[in-house]
């Protein structure tokens, strides 16, 4: 099936849910060993298929609980780290919260974040208007402090991409008619609500959080207006210069914005992940489909999927069209450093740390004093990364725009049959990343750094999203699924041909040290209903009928070191029935393994986030997308949502507002720390 096929399949409702199927089609050609076929070295195929580990492989998988007798196992259910009635699953048009709990909407699209923004009219939207509004699909959060007190603080969220059938009225879905509805003006609209938004917020004596609406920190991050720098071993390259920059240390802006992180001196990191669906291309083959084979950078577009085509931006604006600009994708899928104290600092684009689809930039300073930010490359069949510092971390280092983000080595993950992990590092001149292989210097390296890790035989993942650092040296890795498995790649992480589940796999550091070289591998859970045999699913058996998932994508670990997981099911929620949520998850003990919900979004929604506050009171949680995906499961509904029919028109329920996605604050009734 071709992007054209898939794009007129009646299965998928709107034009984010054919890209990501389109996207399920590999662009790695490295897929003769995948994480599959190592797990299936390491525990056995045909055991694991039927659910019969033996009695080391269980407990090294699930911990010891998977042994107990199911009276035990009780007992050691009311000894969870996580002390909260757990909410029950199932889909409807609001969003749910365990009971206990407030959880309401902070922020939502078209909201005025500057004291100068007018209000939101969804009827007359214009890119002024945009510019100093909330922006549209809410992805990562993160947050900064402004007082010791931590009552008043900078949240920082990301703007990931934009569905017009539901955001325009009278327009409808546009990629399958060569986006013949769209102008100039909606596509400024859109590039004007893409990107992040940093907003100061307060929180009142009655425990509530609000936006000050007010203040001087208050603004919009764009691919419209924002101008960046590069910054690390790419800027200024000769496959760096573009018409409008001929030194290659300029960019405007940031696109697909997914996850990020924080760094420990407060700085603001967005991940560029599906980039290349913004790119655009007059050149077609015989079947219509377009054609690089003539452009000088052909190899590396075909490894990363430019042009897809996804948006009509490159129909109005050479940037983002290769024919024009055929340099302009090496400037996008970077790791972004903003500063959301001085909105006069330029965003910098960090090289050192790998050009792919970054899903997430989650930090942490390892045991020997090294920054250490790992980062999963959304993709089937593609791989997980980490950045290491080549300096400590000093007070004198800890700001913006420091060496420990542009001097350091990222590293690539190989996963071996005995349980290891091996990080290889991705430098010029080491191995096969050399001339001969067309690295003529780092910054090839660095921009190709899908085509480095192929040659030094990283293994390849099963999309791997968000990879948070824990406690003493582990992190954990959420690989969503992998839909273009064969039948013949059939194993323990995905128990059957095009799973739509995942698995999440748990990392140990050696020396319980995150800049460590070397450690160990196991899997936490295989994802799926555990009562259907053939899905192969693996939970600690105190896992009840609501707290199984599939799909994980964002993680956050709390101030207890607790796992919190969040879901993004996409259009395949009809396959379990369940909204996307966010799950605690038990790390060890007799309850490794043990899920439960705590909060379930409206029909249609993701679920993303999720980012605590450092006194663990207060959660913030994105909803984007409500009313879109799979709506033609939804019951009673059963078709696509559009601007004037959605599925739901959370959060407002206005008859005269679509879906808007929202930033969600959640805080216990009567206060004190979330699950405790």
């Amino acid at each position: 099936m071709d992007r054209k096929d898939i794009i007129n399949d009646p299965e998928y409702g709107n034009k984010a849910e054919a890209f990501e199927a389109f996207d399920d089609i590999p662009t790695n050609p490295n897929l003769s060993r995948t994480i599959g076929d190592v797990i299936n070295a390491r525990y056995g195929r045909r055991d694991l298929l039927k659910g019969a580990l033996g009695v080391a492989a269980t407990t090294a998988l699930f911990g010891t609980s998977a042994m107990v007798a199911p009276k035990q196992a009780a007992a050691a259910a009311s000894a969870s780290r996580y002390k909260f009635d757990e909410l029950a699953w199932g889909n409807d048009e609001k969003h749910h919260i365990a009971e206990g709990y407030n959880a309401d909407i902070l922020l939502r699209w078209g909201d005025p974040i500057t004291a100068d923004a007018p209000e939101f009219d969804v009827m007359n939207q214009t890119v002024e208007a945009q510019l100093k509004q909330f922006g549209y699909n809410n992805d990562y959060v993160g947050f900064t402090a402004l007082n010791e007190e931590g009552t008043r603080g900078l949240l920082c969220v990301n703007h990931e991409y934009t569905n017009e059938e539901v955001m325009f009225p009278g327009l409808g879905r546009q990629d399958r008619d060569g986006f013949t509805g769209m102008t100039k003006e909606l596509v400024e609209i859109e590039m004007a609500a893409h990107g992040g938004s940093v907003v100061e917020i307060a929180q009142g004596d009655d425990g509530t959080w609000a936006l000050v609406r007010d203040s001087d920190y208050n603004r919009r991050i764009t691919p419209f207006n924002t101008e960046m720098v590069m910054g690390g071993p790419a800027a200024g390259h000769e496959r760096m210069k573009t018409n409008d920059d001929p030194t290659g240390t300029a960019v405007i802006g940031t696109i697909n914005n997914c996850a990020g992180g924080m760094t420990p001196w407060g700085t603001y990191l967005m991940a560029e992940e599906n980039f290349h669906g913004y790119f655009w291309t007059d050149v077609v083959d015989a079947e219509g489909k377009p054609d690089v084979s003539a452009q000088p950078e052909a190899t590396s577009m075909k490894r990363y999927g430019v042009p897809g085509g996804w948006y009509a931006w490159g129909k109005f604006h050479d940037r983002w069209n290769i024919d024009k600009e055929p340099n302009m994708p090496n400037k996008y899928g970077w790791i972004v450093e903003v500063d959301p104290r001085n909105p006069d600092a330029k965003p910098i684009k960090h090289t050192a740390m790998g050009r792919f689809r970054h899903e997430g930039a989650e930090t942490t300073i390892s045991s020997s004093g090294k920054l250490v930010i790992y980062s999963g490359d959304d993709n089937r069949f593609d791989y997980l990364y980490k950045y290491v510092s080549t300096e400590d971390v000093t007070e004198e280092n800890s700001v913006f725009g420091s060496s420990l983000m542009s001097d350091g080595t990222l590293y690539v993950a190989r996963f071996d049959e005995d349980g290891t992990v091996t990080w290889m590092p991705l430098v010029h001149g080491e191995g096969p990343l050399t001339a001969e292989n067309g690295f003529n210097d780092q910054g090839d390296v660095m921009i190709d750094t899908r085509l480095a890790a192929d040659l030094l035989g990283a293994t390849p993942m099963d999309r791997p999203e968000d990879a948070n650092p824990g406690p003493n040296g582990t992190a954990y890795v959420m690989l969503t699924n992998n839909t273009r498995r064969t039948a013949d790649q059939v194993n323990a992480a995905n128990p059957r041909a095009e799973s739509a589940f995942g698995h999440i796999i748990e990392i140990k550091e050696d020396g319980e040290d995150h800049a460590a070289t070397t450690g160990t591998w196991s899997i936490l859970v295989k994802c799926g209903d555990p009562t259907i045999e053939e899905v192969g699913a693996q939970w600690n058996p105190e896992t009840s009928e609501s707290g199984w998932f599939g799909s994980p994508d964002n993680c956050a670990i709390d101030a207890d070191g607790r796992l919190w997981i969040s879901t993004d099911q996409g259009s395949n929620w009809g396959k379990t029935g369940k909204s996307d949520g966010l799950y605690s998850l038990e790390t060890a003990g007799e309850l490794r393994g043990h899920s439960k919900l705590f909060f379930r979004c409206p029909v249609g929604g993701e679920l993303c986030g999720p980012y605590f506050t450092p006194d663990s009171e207060t959660l913030f949680l994105a909803v984007q997308h409500p009313g879109t995906d799979g709506t033609k499961d939804f019951k009673g509904f059963e078709r696509d949502s559009t601007f004037e029919d959605p599925a739901t028109r959370w959060p407002d329920f206005d008859p005269a507002m679509p879906p808007r996605p929202s930033v969600v604050v959640v805080t216990k009734e009567g206060g004190g720390k979330i699950a405790v």
